[in-house]
C-alpha cells in the first residue's frame, strides 16, 4: 500500500560560461550508478531552498546562492510520493569536488547532459534551465 507522506526534495542545477559556451554540472552516485542534478532530501524541519543549498555543497562543495526556481519533478519513491524542487544556479568562484554520496562530477554542454542523464524526468527540468538562460537568445 502506497504511504501518502510526502518525501521532500531539493537541489540546483548549476550551471557556467566555458569556453563560449554554457556548462551544466552534473553528480554520480555510485550507490544507484546515476547521474543527476545535484539534491537530496529535505530535513523535517527545514525549508525547501535551505536543503538545496545545503544538499550542492554536500555534494559538490560549492556555495551558492540560488537563482530562480525551475519545474519540480514529481515520482514515486521507495512507495512514497516525491518531488524534488530545483532551482537555477551560477556557479560562484572555486572549484567543485565531488563527497560525501557523489564519486564523480561532470562540466557538461547541455546536449552532452541530454545524453548523460539517467532520468528522462530530469530532461524537463534542464529544458527549463535552459529556457531561462535564454537559449533561443544565442547564450548557448
Amino acid at each position: 500500500m502506497l504511504n501518502e507522506e510526502l518525501v521532500r526534495a531539493a537541489g540546483g542545477v548549476i550551471w557556467r560560461r566555458g569556453d563560449g559556451r554554457l556548462e551544466f554540472l552534473l553528480v554520480h552516485r555510485p550507490k544507484y550508478d546515476d547521474w543527476s542534478f545535484p539534491k537530496g532530501k529535505c530535513d523535517a524541519d527545514e525549508l525547501d531552498e535551505e536543503c538545496a543549498v545545503r544538499e550542492i555543497e554536500e555534494e559538490t562543495g560549492l556555495f551558492v546562492v540560488l537563482g530562480p526556481e525551475l519545474v519540480s519533478t514529481e515520482y514515486e519513491s521507495k512507495g512514497r510520493p516525491k518531488r524534488v524542487r530545483y532551482w537555477l544556479v551560477e556557479a560562484s568562484i572555486g572549484a567543485a569536488c565531488a563527497q560525501n554520496e557523489v564519486d564523480e562530477l561532470a562540466w557538461l554542454p547541455s546536449q552532452d547532459v541530454r545524453d548523460r542523464l539517467t532520468y528522462a524526468r530530469d530532461l524537463e527540468v534542464l529544458g527549463d534551465a535552459l529556457e531561462k538562460l535564454g537559449r533561443d537568445g544565442g547564450v548557448v
